[in-house]
């Protein structure tokens, strides 16, 4: 049998990209196929100029596949849904096997909706193996836990749920060689992430430490399930001890949705990681995400001492009442304790508070705006509640009718158009405090002008800028800009960790308005979901 497993793209272009997020999922999923012996190529859709279906078609044309495996989370719908309408419309017929957060989250649904041949639920690394072994073999797959799929009578079985993988450290360390991940590195820019913004060469290795979160948010969904694991810092080091070698990495970006439940293992790599680091004497940095809950000053200095520079919260709300509807385990005044001992600290903060919960009033979100306005500088971002499938509160929105149609929802889900879930707020109450937010946002939020921007090469520009914080004149070099009249990015300042907005002066006026254009849009948006309805 020979396998492709096809990597999706996460930019909405046609055209070659490097700034995204590196798809760890589908990186272990490939070390897994890989491990079994099975015959496996990787195509990097984002390393390619040219239309999805283009490129697909070509290369089903030039190598016969038994099966195309691909997998994303719900925002990448339209993406998925036209690469397994590609395969299925070559000649040669692979069969699609699917899996990650978008079949998980909604199984039966998405099943029928995106039409693949096999799907894997939940974590896959063991599923995905079973599932080829039993084809290769041509046994039934009724026994293999975690599968969707159709019987000869067409109809839809899912087999028993598959056990969370207790033990992460058996599992093969991903291979990102075929993933394209050594030419990302070479064409990544210093403002394509916090990660990035440290240095003008970043070499940012994506890696995770654990799995799944021992808290249940309601807006959050856990596809690989709820029971919190790790790996051991053991066979965390020998993977990064690899990627320097192999990739001559200066940076670490940690997905983990909690890296310091557990505060003797957060100390501990924190003193393999600097040791390690010493020993290759160069510039390294990293990050991590933690809880308000246990964080300290001590565990601050820690982090410092060994070479982080990002530390990322989970917010939210400075209300008690939208934290407990929410189902988060902190209170405000643990936030404020984790906001006011980072700042001190000087490390680089990345944090949200999002509004729209179901308990969201007119008081709590302008508590929420105003603690923002007097006490975070800036360096927290505001946003709404989406409702992603498979979440708590998408389920409400169904159950609610808030959601009448999960598929116009569901195509819809890029453009952020925003649902009312709250039981106490009018429509005309969220839309002022959206502009309430707009408007704040430009207000308090540092946007600052480039003294002076050079062009190198492309898209890659160097940009000096003087930090509103510190004053200090910093330049970027290798900065991506793509239009030299209209950009904008939050960068965080070198000498300071501060973050603030780099702007054009064009895009600086726009935003100026913003919160009258808004309205505007609100209308334009709402005129044409209306048209395409009475159409249908």
């Amino acid at each position: 049998m020979k396998i492709l497993l096809v990597i999706p793209r996460y930019n909405l272009t046609n055209s070659k990209r490097y700034n995204y997020s590196f798809p760890l999922g589908l990186a272990y999923i490939h070390s897994a196929i890989k491990r079994a012996g099975y015959d496996l190529d990787c195509m990097n859709l984002n390393h390619i100029d040219g239309t999805i279906s283009d490129l697909i078609n070509r290369k089903l044309s030039n190598t016969k596949y038994d099966f195309v495996c691909t997998g994303h989370m719900c925002i990448g719908y339209h993406n998925i849904k036209e690469i397994i309408t590609t395969v299925h419309s070559h000649e040669t017929s692979p069969k699609v096997i699917l899996g990650g957060a978008i079949l998980t989250s909604e199984p039966e649904f998405m099943f029928n909706l995106l039409k693949p041949d096999f799907g894997v639920l939940g974590e896959g690394e063991i599923t995905i193996v079973e599932l080829l072994k039993n084809l290769k073999e041509k046994k039934s797959l009724t026994k293999v836990n975690g599968l969707i799929f159709k019987d000869l009578n067409k109809k839809i079985i899912i087999t028993s749920p598959r056990p969370v993988i207790e033990n992460l450290d058996t599992l093969p360390l991903p291979d990102f060689d075929e993933f394209g991940l050594a030419e990302q590195l070479e064409n990544s820019c210093s403002n394509d992430s916090d990660y990035h913004n440290f240095l003008d060469t970043p070499r940012v290795y994506p890696i995770i430490c654990s799995r799944s979160c021992p808290f249940q948010c309601t807006f959050c969904y856990h596809s690989l399930g709820s029971k919190y694991r790790v790996r051991s810092i053991k066979n965390v080091m020998n993977e990064i001890k690899g990627a320097i070698k192999k990739y001559d990495i200066n940076a670490l970006l940690i997905y983990d949705d909690l890296f310091s439940i557990d505060k003797k293992r957060l100390y501990d790599f924190c003193d393999e990681i600097k040791k390690e680091f010493q020993h290759t004497k160069k510039p390294f940095f990293w990050g991590c995400q933690l809880s308000v809950l246990n964080v300290n000053e001590e565990m601050l200095a820690k982090l410092k001492d060994s070479g982080c520079k990002v530390v990322s919260y989970g917010f939210e709300s400075i209300s008690d009442d939208v934290l407990k509807s929410m189902k988060k385990p902190i209170t405000a005044e643990k936030i404020d304790n984790a906001l006011k001992l980072t700042l001190k600290q000087g490390l680089a903060i990345q944090a949200n508070f999002i509004f729209g919960d179901i308990a969201e009033t007119k008081s709590t979100a302008y508590e929420t705006l105003n603690y923002w306005k007097k006490n975070c500088l800036g360096q927290i971002s505001l946003d709404f509640i989406q409702p992603y499938p498979g979440s708590e509160i998408y389920k409400h929105c169904l159950r609610k009718g808030i959601i009448k149609n999960k598929l116009d929802f569901l195509k819809n889900i890029n453009t952020r158009y925003f649902l009312n879930m709250t039981e106490k707020m009018t429509d005309a109450e969220i839309s002022i405090l959206k502009k309430d937010i707009l408007k704040a946002t430009t207000n308090y939020r540092a946007h600052v002008i480039p003294k002076k921007i050079t062009h190198k090469e492309g898209e890659r520009h160097a940009i000096l800028v003087k930090c509103p914080f510190c004053n200090t004149d910093t330049i970027y070099n290798n900065f991506r800009i793509s239009n030299r009249n209209y950009f904008s990015n939050l960068i965080i300042c070198r000498d300071c960790n501060k973050r603030f907005i780099v702007i054009s002066k064009l895009k600086k006026i726009i935003n100026n308005f913003s919160h009258l254009i808004f309205p505007l849009m609100s209308l334009y948006l709402k005129l044409k979901k209306k048209i395409k309805t009475s159409k249908l």
